[in-house]
């Protein structure tokens, strides 16, 4: 071959520059890949890095915006028949090794058209990655070229798969809203779904491991003296703090053989309300129904103030003002003391 080489194959302009180390198709800079090795690494590399499904858009979306670029050139061309721009399409795809093309029905009036796609490169790269179903870059591809050629946004739906068996895949072309600008927010919404539902679950695993947690270690039983517990109440109690606290004074206390239960008051939160004196009355009346006397300690003028104004009654219960008075007042109750 000559270094400097043309050729006119279809009605397309081929040229060879070996001094240069240039190919142009169209009078355009071309390249040339060997499709089941070179372009499959290519694609397989994209698919390894980004996903599947990120993958897939990729293509897509790849497919439809150089479909734009060739339906401009094609634009020019208006002044042909349909069967005059179907037949330029078939032989400037084939001339560049793409496959063999065929579009029927194409409609400017309605902006339909079906396009036969036989032995593309996309196709044969799918069958060297052994996929079990057919790829979109080239009826993606196609959309963008009659998106350009017919003046409005065409989309597709793939009928079938060459892949499938079958001696070509066939594809429906037809105005549409949907769009690859469209379609990337969609997915970068899915994946930011995805994210937050993940967030969501942790934040739900790591809340029930606390909640597990502050139940081991929420109001402990301390027995500090013979038939003497301490029992401080820590933070804030809402109706299912209180029931597990109900329920661990009725299983816990009796094996202490205690006579006095000491509620250490101390550690409430400062935003002290009613229900606060109905978890100290329930304690109360759960500890008298085991014969154990309850003791009140750590009162804060803000607890007494609420104590005062509700309408829950704890005026039979004996208060002081530190756990050590609590302590000596059980002993004395027993005639001992500490020395």
């Amino acid at each position: 071959m000559e270094l400097n080489s043309k050729t006119n194959i279809g009605g397309n302009h081929i040229c060879w520059d070996l001094e240069k180390g240039l190919f142009e198709f169209e009078e355009q800079d071309a390249v040339l890949f060997w499709i089941s090795t070179a372009m499959k690494t290519f694609l397989d590399t994209i698919e390894e890095i980004s996903g599947q499904e990120a993958s897939d858009l990729v293509f897509e979306t790849a497919g439809f915006r150089q479909g734009l670029v060739v339906g401009k050139f094609f634009e020019q061309k208006k002044n042909l028949s349909t069967t005059e721009i179907a037949q330029s399409l078939t032989n400037t795809y084939a001339s560049a090794g793409w496959g063999r093309f065929q579009f029927h029905d194409l409609n400017y009036k309605t902006k339909t058209l079906t396009a036969h796609l036989k032995d593309s490169w996309e196709h044969k790269i799918n069958v060297a990655q052994g996929k079990k179903k057919g790829t979109n870059f080239l009826p993606a591809h196609f959309a963008g070229v009659f998106t350009g050629l017919l003046g409005t946004n065409i989309w597709y739906k793939v009928l079938q798969y060459q892949l499938d068996d079958k001696e070509y895949s066939i594809i429906q072309y037809f105005p549409s809203s949907i769009n690859v600008s469209d379609n990337i927010h969609q997915l970068a919404r899915k994946k930011e779904s995805e994210q937050i539902a993940q967030l969501e679950a942790l934040v739900e695993e790591k809340t029930k491991e606390l909640k597990d947690l502050v139940k081991k270690i929420s109001s402990p039983i301390i027995p500090v003296l013979e038939k003497i517990v301490v029992v401080p109440l820590i933070g804030t109690y809402d109706e299912e703090r209180t029931e597990e606290l109900i329920a661990k004074i009725l299983d816990k206390l009796p094996s202490y053989n205690a006579n006095n239960l000491i509620l250490d008051l101390t550690g409430l939160d400062q935003d002290i309300n009613e229900h606060t004196v109905s978890t100290i009355e329930k304690v109360n009346s759960t500890a008298c129904l085991i014969g154990i006397e309850t003791i009140l300690v750590g009162i804060s003028p803000q607890l007494s103030m609420v104590i005062s104004q509700s309408n829950i009654n704890l005026t039979q219960l004996n208060c002081f003002q530190t756990l050590q008075h609590g302590i000596h007042y059980a002993l004395a109750q027993r005639g001992r003391r500490i020395i």
